[in-house]
């Protein structure tokens, strides 16, 4: 049996099976993972995503972008850094952000690939819509955790698993490409291990604060 690739106990347990791949959760953090080996390959994982249109023009996508943006804009400063890690092939936090004078750099793996940005350190990092696409969130949560600031904010937009009956019929696991899929405990658990403030924002919207 894998180890969690969130706490990497090996603590997990088969929660769901459909037509095409299986399901796993971890009994300390509560994540719920796809195995490795229904993992994309780059290449593929990189076509799907060249399918989306997000552009700083769509009303309804800066909408969307809104339920993070909002509470996030609200609790931070005018003049703050910030990095929008996975931003894809249309950044368009960083247009939003620009319009309330505030600074965003762009990331993303396929996109906007500058490992420069890294090494930086920000106010704030947002992830809307990423975290589920990542099959390594212990190191890629160390990471972030290097690059924000005291009382820095990392926003995570990603929809939250509630139980395995809702699980088995939702559309949001039906993706290829989400592989990690997070509930409020899992969030509890990495504030705890992060030594983090969580602040739930929304039903897909949590924040956290490095102390």
């Amino acid at each position: 049996m894998p180890h969690c690739p969130l706490c990497t106990e090996n603590a997990l347990h088969e929660f769901h099976q459909d037509n095409k791949r299986s399901y796993l959760q971890c009994g300390v953090c509560g994540m719920v993972s796809v195995p490795a080996q229904y993992h994309l390959s780059a290449a593929d994982e990189k076509a799907q995503y060249d399918q989306h249109q997000n552009t700083p023009e769509d009303a309804g996508y800066r909408k969307f972008l809104s339920r993070t943006l909002e509470p996030l804009f609200a609790r931070i400063q005018t003049g703050s850094l910030g990095l929008d890690f996975g931003c894809g092939p249309g950044p368009v936090i960083r247009e939003m952000a620009k319009a309330r004078g505030i600074a965003v750099s762009n990331y993303d793996l396929y996109y906007f690939n500058h490992p420069e940005l890294l090494s930086k350190q920000y106010n704030f990092v947002t992830m809307t819509e990423v975290i589920e696409h990542i099959a390594n969130p212990e190191s890629l949560l160390i990471q972030l955790d290097s690059m924000l600031k005291q009382a820095g904010i990392l926003a995570i937009m990603t929809k939250r698993v509630i139980d395995q009956q809702a699980f088995s019929k939702w559309h949001y696991k039906n993706d290829p490409t989400h592989i990690c899929f997070y509930s409020l405990k899992t969030f509890e658990w990495i504030g705890r291990a992060f030594n983090w403030r969580l602040e739930v924002i929304d039903k897909d919207v949590v924040f956290f604060y490095k102390k």
